[in-house]
């Protein structure tokens, strides 16, 4: 029965101290994700149910000899620590016996082999309580492979959405818990890309899943049955005839055979899509719309679902006029034609509605019936065109005979051409899309759709040449009707006319119109059918069933579209009712526009415009298979292997050119729609991601069009400045965002990196996290840029990775930009080295240097609640008062990430966090953590004055100037970040002042030198100023602050040993010398006079532009450099200091 445990006791004695430790609520049900997304469930194995099952409780059911067998029996493994309980397997033999045999796990324990979990599920059962287990139903005796492993094999249920209507989502041991050190935390690991469902999907999963008593219809009944039903419609009893009269038979045939053609191409690819994975409902909308995304989706299921709710006014109108036909036969018309038409088209309407409403089931019945009165009518006319009447030869009826046919073989048209007729007849080639419109209540759309759609398209194809072929067989073009129109003998030889071989003479129609034969009867079908009625009935059959068809299809489709939320103001038509996810607001709203156009009754016009829709729905099916073809992502796979991209792309651009031959304007209007619902649904972005081809053949082509640029070498007319932005998180230092995406916007490439530093282990999971909300924060804030972050030791080295790894082929960072460091001088030193070491590093890795400097500072991340002021996103409804957890400690501008502002916890961390009670709803989320719980702290003034600097880059500029202060050569970017500047809409109104060094006696030479260098950079200035005064000595009172600024961190080697000195600087190697300050006076004095000429020329500029300094790596200690750079820019407007890697990026050639 059972092996003694092998564990010794105080093994397992602190294996279940731990246990409880870690998991307090082990006794009630194990952590981890909710009742729909249960770990590792697999029904119980049926074998558990003893016969005394019923009074068992769960936990007595749970006790079995085979749990405890072998080693496994009490080794509480570390695998799955702090994460599952150990089960024990149901043995039958153990009725009742609520006690585990001797070495079982006490509850609590767990076992890193095999799990159950307690959970609620959400299913048919009702919220009951079920046992499932952990891996898949054949690890029955606790293991995987007869191996002591939570490393789950594969499984279907493993690649399932969230609330999946087939069957429960499992989700597979997360790499953390197979990969992470034992005394780590488990975390949750979310959805594999694109597999989260929106909140309307998961809400229509989860209604799915509810399958008790739910009507699934198979290929026949769902599909062929439909689609047959919408391809026969009344065209084939009222019109193939005269389209044989006009066209004649060959003609006809070939007419028939492109319509089926292009209705063939495009059930080809319907059914390539179909098979590409699980289909909900939807049908030609979800199709399109999970294929090529939600903008072509959204506009074609838009007008798709109202043109199938005006094609029911169509067809019920058909019926009607037929039935107020057969009325003003027998002298029964009510009022007049056009208001009987109305009264009748109303009650059929009602009727059709009264079916569709009590359900599917009842729908589909009245569809059996409908098709088999169809069928029955045209097996009455085939019978009927071989038996000859005499009574009907007048008519024109002759059957079958080869002097007809070979008369009827070649067309004749009367006022009509080729492609008019061609028009006419194609609108009853569609509706192929009946069947998979109604894909949501197939019981397995991936065979019912490709099989039910293609063998309707021939069966309806083989019955229309049939039709084409027989009609023109046995009946003339033109009869009068009347018995004396017979030939005598004597004409006979005069005589050409098919008829005249009958003994009839029907030249009389040549001058006039006669009422009979293929031109001019309508009703010819009846005529040569065996029992009349019966094709009466047909035609009621025919415009019946597509109506009935189109009144389902319409708002099963508009109820996809409304769950998706492409439209918001068309939400609440997403409610579904009953077993069967009814959309009966969808129906009455079809009902109403059918109701309006039956009443309107002037369908002539808005015929060709639905048939337009039609077309327009099957040449974006066609270009989907196409576009899914060239983007050649993995994903696209479909079991249906019968198709070709070309072929598909023909037939989309054949549907296409049957719009314009059928009606020019109405196509034009139809492309006019679509494109505007096309821009509409794209400027909306709604928060969907289906893993759409756009999205395989944008990566397609960044891929190619990045390696082609590869092969390609730089050249200075495209040089565009690509910046590396040490930002920290993305909205921590908004004015350096701001500023550098004016300049990079549409025109390089901007990178946010970010270092994260601390002594703690890093946690890689979180940092991949973070990388992807920030990008979604940048993109929501319509900030074109990348967020990259990483791990390292200190600044400098985190600086070196992204330096050297940011980027991809010729996207690749030149110029790196950096916050003024503001702090520098009241913190550690070390990181004013660190921070003098980043730019010396930019310089050996050949790129730019950019600091901004604004004299409020720059890093707002210190402030509580600033995201409140600086996001632009929308703030759901549901989330709460934003407040978040303040420290006091300002953060240096310069440092990229310090712990004591930039802390990488979720507590300080501006990162995006979701409410408990947040239901997924809201499509955006703000970037700031908002809690009841913390004070609200009121801002101080500098705090007031840091925010208003912060968002000065957002605002227009307005009439001002950009001071450009190009005083060295570093090959041109001092003078082209302006330039680029000024060209934003933003910075448009302001002037370019250029200032330049020079001498004091030809400074009206090098004004004109720098204007022509200017204007063959093709560059606008407003003015250019000479400075002559550069090395005049700095006032004395600045000389004496730089002094006392400096006095801190000199080293004073003349006052101490040589050997102290030199361990002292090696200790501290930011101390300046007083050999180094001597050597480089000149160069201080003139950093000190060229901030007084800063504050006298430009103190009311919008932004300064000025020629960085540079200080010689090894010789200028890092001190020295930051007084220099701290003495040029202190007290002015915003200032950045440029410094280009001395390579040329502009050019004066063509």
């Amino acid at each position: 029965m059972s092996a003694p445990s092998s564990t010794p006791p105080a093994q397992a004695e602190n294996a279940a101290l731990e246990n409880e430790a870690l998991a307090p609520d082990s006794g009630l049900r194990p952590p981890g994700p909710t009742p729909s997304q249960s770990r590792f469930q697999v029904d119980l194995v049926a074998e558990a149910a003893g016969a005394g099952a019923d009074d068992k409780s769960p936990s007595s059911d749970a006790t079995s000899s085979a749990a405890t067998e072998g080693p496994d029996a009490g080794a509480a493994t570390e695998e799955a620590k702090g994460r599952f309980r150990v089960v024990n397997f149901a043995d039958p033999s153990a009725e009742g016996t609520g006690a585990p045999p001797e070495g079982a796990p006490a509850e609590g324990l767990q076992n890193g082999d095999t799990v159950m979990s307690e959970t609620s599920l959400h299913s048919s059962t009702g919220g009951q309580h079920h046992y499932h287990y952990d891996t898949h139903t054949n690890t029955y005796y606790l293991r995987t492979f007869g191996h002591n492993t939570i490393d789950a094999v594969p499984n279907i249920d493993f690649y399932r959405q969230t609330a999946a209507p087939l069957g429960e989502k499992l989700i597979r041991p997360t790499l953390s818990e197979l990969h992470d050190e034992l005394d780590k935390e488990p975390f949750e690991d979310g959805f594999a890309n694109g597999e989260e469902l929106t909140p309307a999907e998961e809400a229509a999963a989860k209604e799915a899943a509810d399958s008790k008593g739910v009507v699934k219809f198979g290929w026949i009944k769902g599909v062929l049955v439909r689609c047959m039903l919408n391809i026969w419609g009344v065209m084939l009893f009222i019109r193939m005839s005269w389209i044989v009269g006009q066209a004649g038979i060959a003609l006809s045939c070939v007419i028939v055979l492109m319509a089926t053609v292009v209705t063939t191409i495009t059930g080809l690819s319907t059914s390539a899509i179909a098979t590409n994975g699980f289909v909900r409902g939807g049908g030609a909308y979800y199709l399109i719309s999970r294929s090529l995304g939600p903008e072509f989706g959204g506009s074609i299921g838009l007008i798709f679902a109202f043109a199938n709710a005006v094609a029911v006014a169509m067809y019920v109108v058909g019926f009607a006029e037929t039935v107020v036909d057969l009325l003003a036969g027998v002298n029964a018309i009510m009022t007049d034609e056009t208001n009987d038409i109305r009264i009748i088209g109303t009650i059929t309407v009602i009727l059709l509605l009264g079916i569709s409403v009590a359900g599917m089931e009842w729908e589909a019945k009245a569809q059996i019936f409908l098709l088999f009165v169809l069928v029955t009518a045209i097996i009455n006319y085939f019978i009927g065109t071989f038996i000859t009447v005499q009574s009907k030869a007048p008519m024109g009826f002759f059957g079958y005979d080869g002097s007809i046919m070979w008369e009827n073989m070649g067309p004749d048209f009367r006022e009509q051409t080729f492609f008019s007729v061609f028009s006419i007849f194609f609108p009853a080639a569609t509706g192929i899309l009946a069947g998979a419109n109604i894909s949501g209540d197939l019981a397995d759309p991936q065979l019912a759709i490709p099989r039910g759609t293609l063998l309707a398209i021939l069966i309806t194809g083989i019955v229309y040449l049939g039709v084409a072929v027989s009609t023109g067989s046995c009946i003339v073009r033109d009869a009068t009707g009347s018995i004396n129109d017979t030939i005598s003998s004597q004409f006979m030889a005069n005589c050409t006319d098919a008829a005249c071989k009958f003994g009839f003479d029907f030249s009389s129609c040549a001058g006039k119109k006669c009422p009979y034969g293929l031109q001019n009867d309508v009703q010819v079908m009846s005529l040569v059918s065996g029992f009349s009625p019966i094709i009466t009935a047909g035609i009621f059959s025919a415009t019946l069933s597509s109506a009935l068809a189109s009144l389902v299809s319409a708002p099963k489709v508009f109820q996809a579209l409304c769950k998706d939320n492409i439209y918001p103001g068309f939400s609440m038509f997403a409610k579904g009712y009953g077993k069967n996810n009814e959309p009966l607001r969808g129906y009455i709203l079809t009902f109403c526009i059918a109701l309006g156009f039956i009443l309107i009754a002037e369908l002539n016009i808005i015929a060709p415009i639905i048939s337009n829709f039609f077309l327009a729905s099957y040449a974006l099916i066609n270009f989907s298979v196409f576009h899914a073809s060239l983007a050649n992502s993995p994903g696209w796979r479909p079991s249906f292997k019968y198709y070709n991209m070309w072929v598909s792309l023909a037939g989309a651009v054949l549907c296409c050119v049957v719009m314009f031959v059928i009606n020019w304007w109405a196509a034009l209007l139809t492309n006019v729609i679509v494109m505007g619902l096309y821009i509409y649904v794209s400027y909306k972005k709604p928060d969907v991601n289906w893993g759409s081809s756009t999205q395989a053949l944008t990566y397609h082509q960044a891929l190619t069009h990045t390696l082609h640029l590869s092969g390609v070498e730089d050249h200075v007319k495209n040089f565009r400045p690509q910046c590396l932005v040490m930002t920290g998180y993305p909205n921590s230092r908004p004015a350096l965002l701001h500023l550098v995406h004016s300049f990079t916007k549409n025109v390089g490439l901007l990178i946010c990196g970010h270092v994260r530093t601390g002594s703690r282990r890093p946690n890689f999971k979180e940092l991949a996290t973070d990388q992807s909300r920030y990008q979604r924060w940048l993109l929501r804030n319509e900030t074109k840029a990348f967020y990259t972050p990483v791990f390292a030791e200190d600044m400098r080295q985190g600086t070196q990775y992204l330096l050297q790894a940011a980027g991809l082929g010729r996207l690749r960072p030149n110029t790196l930009v950096l916050g003024f460091k503001n702090d520098w001088r009241d913190g550690d030193m070390m990181n004013v080295e660190t921070y003098i070491h980043m730019i010396h590093d930019a310089f050996d890795f050949q790129y730019g240097a950019v600091i901004l400097r604004l004299k409020e500072g720059l890093d707002v991340s210190h402030i509580q609640g600033q995201d409140d002021l600086l996001s632009s996103q929308e703030k759901s409804s549901g989330m709460k008062d934003v407040v978040v957890s303040i420290d006091m400690s300002k953060d240096s501008d310069g440092d990229s990430s310090k712990p004591s502002s930039k802390a990488t916890s979720l507590q300080n961390s501006p990162a995006i966090q979701k409410d408990d009670d947040d239901d997924g709803k809201a499509p955006t989320q703000p970037l700031l953590k908002k809690d009841k719980k913390s004070p609200t702290v009121p801002l101080n003034l500098s705090d007031q004055r840091l925010l208003e600097a912060s968002q000065q880059f957002q605002k227009k500029q307005g009439k001002g100037t950009v001071d450009v202060w190009w005083l060295f050569d570093d090959g041109g970017l001092t003078l082209l970040i302006p330039y680029l500047l000024t060209n934003k809409k933003r910075w448009k109104d302001c002037k370019i002042r250029v200032f330049i060094g020079g001498k004091i006696n030809r400074i009206d030479h090098d004004r004109r030198a720098m204007a022509t260098l200017l204007s063959k950079f093709r560059i606008d200035f407003s003015d250019i100023t000479v400075l002559g005064d550069i090395n005049t000595k700095p006032k004395k009172e600045n000389s004496s602050a730089f002094e006392e600024m400096i006095e801190p961190y000199r080293l004073k080697e003349d006052d101490m040993e040589q050997e102290v000195a030199e361990r002292l600087k090696n200790s501290e190697p930011w101390r300046i010398t007083d050999n180094e300050l001597e050597l480089y006076r000149a160069k201080t004095n003139r950093q000190i006079r060229l901030n007084e000429l800063l504050k006298e020329h430009s103190s009311t500029a919008n932004l300064i532009v000025m020629s960085m300094p540079l200080a010689r790596k090894g010789t200028v200690s890092s001190a020295l450099y930051m007084a220099w750079l701290e003495a040029l820019s202190k007290d002015l407007p915003p200032i950045l200091l440029v410094r280009g890697n001395h390579q040329s990026v502009l050019t004066f050639y063509s």
